[in-house]
């Protein structure tokens, strides 16, 4: 099947099943300032699972658009790739074990016409030192659902993956893992989780190839083994505990469930090829830069090169239909780097370049979005196709530069000495070359070796991963607190941010719209569409109004709404973003309003919002004045601004 008839059978399915189908959050998170990029299903709908009614109801499925920065580096390998969907299923308090479980092992039989022979599955093990009880339910539905196929079903103890590796499947079916493979809470495992956060129990599903097992990974292979032969597809999370004060266990007055299915994974188990980029839209990729280079996918000294060029300009297209382009930071730097990455590889491949958006790149971009505009129309138009197409083809080109610039630093550190050595190159050459003048490290590793000259490679990694720890350290410092955690200074700041951007268009004009926005616990950063850099009497006309309406002490109301209806009320809403048919939209103002008449009419504010806010802009009162601390240009026809409040 392809990729396509996958995402939609399942959509229909859980559809007939009572779910509403809601779309899928942008790449880019909508106020979440923790992280650059939506990496899993489950991440825009965080706030549900933690109690907030959502307007759709109790049941929803969708196909999350995600992306996994970490695994740049894996790919390359039959499996690992930076961009992905994740088909999901929520129940919010409605269903639980004993429906989940059936249901998703009918897709993946009935629908798919997976052979229930080839699926293996885990359950959480227990944890006595939490007094946290083994999942014995979850294997009892699993067993019953073999036997009535007529399959064996013994369920075998693990625990670890090393026990795994020692001691193998031996006839099992259901396997026990301990808490590290089948527990799920955003602290970890039981032991890490604060006061009142919920976790639980996940069950496992996956498919086996068959292949042999690569002794590397253990005397025995398991399940949860990394040699390839199994391929986790599917996640049932059931979250049903909550950490209470004393440091016990309790259960959640509400219990959710929350699934992630890989769509490529099942995708590649659905034509029995534990190769992902042997699936439809990949395999287009591929056979592009097979036609171009006269190579082949099967020639293992080149099949990681098409496996990245596939894979990264995937991503890269995603990227730019949500709004991102390419710089030097944060979520342009990663895109830059998969591009360039890319257009590495599609040398090692020597693909022959044409000039212009006609390059092999975006030909291969256009398979991307020929592939996905329906399901995702970002990516559909003569706007998008130029937008997309153009960064690609610049960014190629300032790639092109870099290379040439390089070349030359590194000709000047390998320059032979009077008696014609080369001493090789030090591990602080190499860095240079990568962190100052963007020379790829792979690139510098294969001149090196044809020019017969040495590298510090280990030396090299370990300067890079003291870049990358202090790189990191600074990240969370600068993305401490944030929206996730829903505390008191943030909550005021993100009221405070949908007041600026009404005095932003009070003072500047109708045409400024929100084009981005991030928000900590010590202050807010909005970014907004206006082409000239605002003069002070601008800035200072915007803080005024702003604090204003602090001072009115204003009531700010959640309402639920048709989509139709809120969009008729004005309410603002995130460029480019899809919103599900009903949505929360908040209002601030005005005085007198409440939640059965919020009186829109009238408001000062009306957005579209999942929240949490103030309750009354009082609170904001208490925390401070509103000061604008800085404004700039972030892009063409962009501004920024950054803003606190300060006692």
């Amino acid at each position: 099947m392809t990729i396509n008839e996958i995402r939609t059978k399942y959509l229909e399915f859980f559809k007939a099943r009572g779910h509403t189908i809601i779309p899928s959050a942008p790449i880019v998170p909508l106020n979440d300032p923790t992280t650059l990029f939506t990496g899993s299903g489950m991440q825009p709908l965080i706030t549900y699972l933690l109690g907030e009614p959502h307007p759709q109801g109790a049941r929803l499925t969708d196909s999350q658009k995600s992306f996994r920065a970490e695994d740049i580096e894996e790919v390359g390998d039959n499996r690992h790739t930076t961009f992905f969907e994740m088909l999901g299923n929520w129940s919010l308090g409605d269903y639980f074990k004993k429906e989940q479980l059936p249901w998703f092992f009918e897709f993946l039989t009935e629908e798919i016409g997976l052979d229930p022979k080839n699926l293996y599955v885990t359950a959480f093990i227990g944890d006595e030192k939490n007094n946290v009880p083994r999942d014995a339910e979850s294997a009892e539905v699993w067993r019953k659902l073999f036997a009535a196929k007529g399959i064996d079903n013994e369920i075998v103890e693990i625990g670890s993956e090393a026990d795994g590796g020692r001691l193998g499947m031996r006839g099992g079916r259901i396997f026990f893992y301990e808490a590290k493979k089948n527990w799920w809470s955003r602290a970890g495992v039981p032991e890490n989780m604060p006061v009142g956060e919920p976790g639980g129990p996940d069950s496992e599903v996956f498919y086996d190839f068959g292949t042999p097992h690569d002794p590397k990974f253990g005397d025995n292979c398991h399940p949860n083994c990394d040699c390839g032969r199994f391929l986790e597809i599917g996640n049932s999370v059931f979250m049903q505990y909550i950490k209470k004060e004393d440091g016990s266990f309790g259960l959640l007055p509400k219990q959710n469930v929350d699934f992630g299915g890989g769509l490529e994974r099942i995708a590649a188990a659905s034509i029995g090829n534990s190769d992902v980029f042997r699936t439809d839209v990949f395999e287009e990729i591929i056979s592009l830069l097979e036609h171009f280079s006269g190579k082949s996918y099967e020639d293992s000294r080149y099949q990681r090169s098409f496996r990245i060029v596939a894979d990264h300009m995937r991503a890269a297209t995603f990227m730019l239909g949500d709004g991102v382009r390419p710089s030097n930071t944060e979520r342009g730097y990663v895109l830059r780097r998969l591009i360039r990455r890319a257009a590495q590889h599609a040398q090692k491949l020597e693909v022959a370049q044409d000039q212009g958006a006609e390059s092999m790149l975006n030909r291969a971009a256009v398979i991307v979005m020929e592939k996905y505009d329906e399901a995702y129309p970002e990516l559909a138009g003569e706007v998008a196709y130029k937008e997309i197409t153009e960064a690609i083809w610049n960014e190629e080109k300032q790639f092109g530069h870099t290379l040439e610039q390089g070349m030359r630093e590194f000709e000047k550190m390998v320059k032979p000495d009077r008696s014609g050595r080369v001493a090789g190159l030090t591990a602080d050459d190499a860095f240079v070359l990568f962190t100052t003048y963007g020379f790829p490290f792979e690139m510098t590793m294969e001149i090196a070796a044809e020019r017969g000259i040495s590298v510090d490679v280990a030396q090299f990694k370990k300067r890079m991963k003291e870049h990358q720890d202090l790189s990191r350290a600074g990240s969370e410092k600068k993305f401490k607190g944030g929206l996730a955690d829903t505390s008191e200074a943030t909550t005021r700041l993100h009221t405070t941010h949908h007041l600026l951007l009404k005095a932003l268009q009070q003072v500047l004009g109708p045409h400024v719209k929100q084009r981005g926005s991030n928000i900590t616990q010590e202050r807010l950063r909005i970014d907004f569409s206006h082409g000239a850099k605002m003069t002070s009497e601008e800035k200072a006309a915007v803080e005024k109004i702003v604090n204003e309406k602090i001072k009115e002490h204003l009531p700010v109301i959640r309402s639920t709404l048709p989509k139709e209806e809120a969009e008729a009320s004005h309410a603002e809403h995130e460029f480019g973003a899809k919103y599900p048919d009903t949505v929360s939209v908040y209002s601030v103002g005005p005085a007198g309003a409440t939640q059965d008449d919020p009186q829109f009419s009238k408001a000062y504010s009306i957005e579209f919002c999942g929240g949490p806010h103030v309750s009354n802009t009082k609170e904001i009162d208490e925390g401070g004045v509103f000061k604008i601390k800085g404004e700039e240009s972030v892009a063409a026809g962009v501004r920024r601004i950054k803003g606190i409040l300060q006692k």
